[in-house]
């Protein structure tokens, strides 16, 4: 085999290994874009560096991994979804302690589910594997609460932590806690339609007309 023949192959294998390389990297970052969402967007842009955010959600998966999660019986489902419309009936009289109260059960969720309840920042780490859609509903509500414990939260910023911490609570639960419209709408904007006026008789209608011509 000739020294040129010789190089051409050396250079074509590097070109498949190369090629080999960048398939596997390129199927390992799309299987972590599907799993973790925008949560993938939001690691690259806090890190800076593509690589490092990989490998930080790759150790993500792998502590997830040893997490011994379990699902819900059918009668803890139907006790938290009773718990969550006591907290919608509580925000009625008093918005504070009810984003408070649903503080806590969201966290007693997420233990019941197996997730470890440590650092927040913990608890977000091991969240995003599998409940990275609704992760950014967390980071709202846990902001807001937040400034609620500082007594800086209006009454409709109060009314959108319940409804961050409810997208979160339905992920976690397998279902929504409450029905759709019942969840969505602000009790302070309700309003009732008025009355639809009388409907008059076609009888009564013609008897005014003949009375108005005379």
């Amino acid at each position: 085999m000739s020294p040129i023949l010789t190089i051409v192959l050396i250079i074509l294998v590097l070109v498949v290994i190369a090629a080999v390389v960048v398939g596997v990297r390129a199927g390992r970052r799309k299987k972590l874009q599907s799993t973790f969402g925008p949560e993938y967007d939001r690691v690259v842009a806090d890190s800076g560096n593509r690589t490092e955010a990989e490998k930080e959600l790759r150790e993500r998966e792998r502590r997830h991994a040893e997490l011994e999660l379990k699902e819900l019986s059918p009668e803890s489902k139907a006790r938290y979804s009773a718990a969550w419309e006591e907290v919608q009936i509580q925000f009625v009289d008093n918005p504070s302690e009810a984003v408070n109260t649903a503080d806590e059960l969201v966290t007693s969720l997420i233990t019941e589910r197996g997730y470890p309840t440590g650092e927040y920042d913990e608890r977000l780490a091991t969240l995003s594997v599998e409940h990275a859609s609704t992760l950014q509903h967390y980071r709202d509500a846990h902001e807001i609460s937040e400034r609620n414990r500082g007594g800086s939260a209006s009454t409709e910023d109060l009314w959108q932590a319940l409804v961050h911490y409810r997208a979160l609570f339905a992920d976690l639960l397998g279902t929504d806690p409450v029905p759709t419209n019942a969840a969505t709408t602000t009790p302070a904007t309700t309003t009732e339609k008025p009355a639809p006026a009388p409907r008059t008789a076609a009888g009564e209608t013609t008897d005014a007309a003949s009375d108005t011509s005379r």
